[in-house]
C-alpha cells in the first residue's frame, strides 16, 4: 500500500520545523515513536584519499579512527549503540554539539527491525509486493541499498525463516537485536538516506509488517539480481 503524499509532506515539514533536519529527526522517532536512537560517527574532511574505494572523492572520509572503513559514516562510534535512547535531554544534547551527525536507531527488542538488499534488488522487490496486495511499513533508500523495516522479531524466528529456504543470497542483511539502521536525512560516505515509503504522520509509531510477510520477496529478488545476490553491496 502506498503512502499518501499529502501526509508524507506533512511529516517531512513537522521534521524540519524541529530546528536542523537532523535534531527533528532523532525528536520524531524517540519521542513520538518511542524507537531508541543516538548519533552516527558521521564523515570527516581529510587531506588524503577518501573511504575505501574513493566513493566519497577527495578528501573525504568516515570520521572514525578505520582509514579503510567499509560503511563510512554510516555507524555508531562514540557514543557506541548500546547508549541509544528515547530522552528528549539526551537527544537534544547530542544534536546540539552536531547537529549533522546522521541519526542512528537501534534496532530489535521493542524498536522496528530491518532487512536491506542492494537497491536494485529492493526496487524489484517493492514492486512484487505491492502487486500481491501487500501493506508495507516505511522503507529507507541509499544509492546503494534499500531497507525495509519490519516488526521486531528474534534470531531464533529468523533462524527457522531462512532454514526453510533453498538459498539466501549474503547481499540480504538482517537488522536485529543489537543491530543498527541509519535514518534520514542523514549523509553517509554512499550518499543520502532517505524515505523510498516514508512513514504517515500521526503520534502512534508507523505500523510494521511482519517479517515472514515479505522475506520471501526480498530473497527472490536478490536471487534475481545479476550476480545472483552474492555480493555485498554496501
Amino acid at each position: 500500500m502506498r503512502e499518501i503524499l499529502g501526509r508524507r509532506r506533512r511529516l517531512l515539514r513537522f521534521w524540519r520545523s524541529a530546528g536542523p533536519a537532523q535534531l527533528g529527526a532523532a525528536l520524531t522517532c524517540a519521542t513520538a515513536w518511542q524507537w531508541p536512537v543516538l548519533p552516527g560517527v558521521g564523515m570527516k574532511a581529510s587531506g588524503g584519499r577518501g573511504s575505501r574505494g574513493g566513493r566519497d572523492g577527495p578528501g573525504r572520509g568516515c570520521a572514525c579512527p578505520d582509514p579503510e572503513c567499509v560503511v563510512p559514516g554510516a555507524h555508531p562510534f562514540d557514543p557506541g549503540i548500546l547508549a541509544a535512547t528515547t530522552d528528549e535531554r539526551m537527544i537534544r544534547w547530542w544534536w546540539t554539539n552536531r547537529p549533522t551527525a546522521p541519526v542512528v536507531l537501534a534496532t530489535g527488542g521493542a524498536a522496528p527491525c530491518a532487512i536491506s538488499l542492494p537497491a536494485a534488488a529492493g526496487a524489484v522487490a517493492l514492486t512484487a509486493l505491492d502487486g500481491m496486495g501487500m501493506r508495507l511499513g516505511p522503507v529507507l533508500a541509499t544509492p546503494t541499498r534499500w531497507s525495509l523495516l519490519v516488526a521486531p522479531y528474534s534470531l531464533e524466528r529468523l533462524g527457522e525463516l531462512l532454514y526453510a529456504k533453498d538459498w539466501v543470497p549474503s547481499s540480504l542483511r538482517f537488522h536485529g537485536e543489537g543491530g543498527y539502521l541509519v535514518l534520514p536525512p542523514s549523509e553517509t560516505g554512499t550518499g543520502q538516506v532517505r524515505w523510498e515509503r516514508a512513514p504517515l504522520s500521526g503520534s502512534a509509531a508507523p505500523w510494521l509488517p511482519d517479517v515472514e510477510a515479505v522475506v520471501d520477496a526480498l530473497v527472490a529478488a536478490s536471487n534475481g539480481a545479476p550476480d545472483g545476490g552474492s555480493r555485498l553491496a554496501y
